[in-house]
């Protein structure tokens, strides 16, 4: 955010003074939450924080929220970037709403639009802390945001910092659109059937939601997320980091099978992947979840590792994504790109999964064995098992034609290029066969498959 605008009077307009007291007080209260009594028509609304002491899922318990202020990117893009979706009713699209009446100098519209904001979600800290803030605009130019009185904000300066990086973070959804038709470059295909994909982009406190159509992904919707307390790249159990990674929602738990710290819902991911074990990373449980009832949101660096969202965004989620078959990327950052930037690597990968579909229908062992790594693992099995395995499967099918089925190829590049390839496996004269995974990594230049599984 460009803090110079919360040091001149004329963004916010400076109208008629309209002192407030009570009801300035009111809001500071719920933003920081302290204890203040009022008559006021909003101060009979409470909010209060997330709690100290956390329930526990995946063995992890659930410390306090801690603050981890991070200094916001302030780059503008080009006209050539998606319109900012009007997710309705979205608490989030009407606080941005006011930030751009601010922007225009229309001081008056936004204290009005903030007002109703805060009057109908009361546990929206930030939203509070932006009415605060016009409330005292009225009056006086303001240094900084969250400009509350120095006796209210020496009692809770973490949260102030907190909610100051949440509205950065917010903030960057209006100016660092992704250009219009791209799509995070880790999705080189996915299939028909797979209606739905989430990306999240940890370092923006952003998760996009796609729809797949005829013409393939399309962005529908983005939200402010919350992520680790101590950031990303999780490695261990407990290090309060979020993975990142290739993931896919495993089950959805609503909020009969949990308890409110978790609000609505969760759904769980495929935390550790089997790339993840193989880089010997350890922990689980990581959920992508709600927030407790009394609040609206978390600060951007909040969670043990999980994904926190809003809860009315997360419930539209939760309605639309399947288990099983839902990637989400995790990212640093998320890289945009057109589908057809992506369509030779689509096409060359495909090749490469065909050759392998090619050699297992020919019952050609040897030659089947040559896209596998020696480092293959699957869990129960070295690669002389999988041969035995491969050897008796072959004789089997007793060489029928093998059809591959809704095929999902997902990149991921760490220290090194790794692909997640899924698809269904039906034999001629089956209806129906197993769905495997595949996880292929690169050795000497050449792609080899280092897990496989049903």
């Amino acid at each position: 955010m460009n803090r110079s605008k919360f040091a001149r009077p004329a963004p916010w307009g400076a109208g008629d003074a309209m002192p407030l007291p009570r009801a300035l007080l009111a809001c500071l209260s719920l933003v920081l939450g302290l204890s203040f009594t009022t008559d006021t028509a909003l101060a009979s609304k409470t909010a209060g924080h997330a709690r100290a002491e956390r329930p526990q899922h995946g063995g992890a318990s659930k410390p306090a929220d801690k603050a981890e202020a991070r200094a916001a990117d302030n780059s503008e893009k080009a006209d050539t970037r998606a319109p900012l979706q009007r997710q309705s009713p979205s608490a989030e699209a009407r606080l941005l709403d006011v930030y751009r009446l601010i922007g225009k100098g229309q001081s008056r519209q936004a204290l009005a639009q903030a007002q109703t904001l805060a009057r109908d979600v009361p546990n929206f800290q930030l939203a509070q802390l932006v009415y605060g803030d016009l409330l005292l605009a009225q009056t006086r130019a303001l240094p900084t945001m969250g400009n509350a009185p120095g006796d209210l904000a020496s009692k809770a300066p973490a949260r102030l910092d907190q909610l100051r990086e949440e509205a950065e973070r917010r903030l960057g959804a209006l100016r660092e659109r992704p250009p219009a038709g791209t799509v995070p470059a880790q999705f080189i295909e996915v299939p028909p059937t797979t209606r739905h994909a989430i990306a999240v982009d940890a370092s923006r406190s952003r998760l996009y939601l796609f729809e797949n159509g005829p013409n393939g992904l399309h962005l529908v919707a983005d939200h402010y997320a919350s992520i680790g307390r101590l950031g990303f790249e999780k490695s261990a159990e407990g290090d309060q980091r979020t993975p990142l990674g290739v993931y896919f929602i495993t089950s959805r738990l609503d909020a009969r099978q949990l308890t409110d710290f978790y609000g609505v819902g969760a759904l769980s991911l495929n935390y550790p992947n089997e790339y993840d074990r193989r880089q010997g990373r350890t922990g689980g449980g990581i959920w992508v979840h709600g927030v407790p009832s009394d609040s609206y949101a978390r600060s951007p660096h909040s969670t043990d590792g999980c994904v926190a969202l809003a809860n009315p965004e997360l419930r539209d989620i939760m309605d639309r994504v399947q288990p099983r078959s839902t990637p989400v990327v995790i990212a640093k950052n998320l890289q945009w790109v057109p589908p057809a930037v992506k369509e030779p690597e689509r096409r060359s990968l495909h090749n490469l999964i065909e050759g392998w579909r090619v050699a297992r229908a020919s019952g050609d062992l040897n030659r089947l064995m040559s896209f596998y790594s020696n480092q293959f693992a699957n869990g129960t099995k070295d690669l002389a098992q999988w041969r035995q395995l491969i050897e008796k499967d072959i004789s089997q099918t007793r060489g029928r034609p093998v059809q591959l089925k809704d095929v999902s190829i997902l990149g991921w590049r760490d220290k090194s290029d790794i692909l997640v390839v899924t698809f269904g496996e039906i034999a001629e004269g089956q209806r129906t066969g197993a769905i495997k995974r595949q996880y292929w990594g690169k050795e000497g230049g050449l792609w080899k498959i280092f897990y496989e599984g049903v």
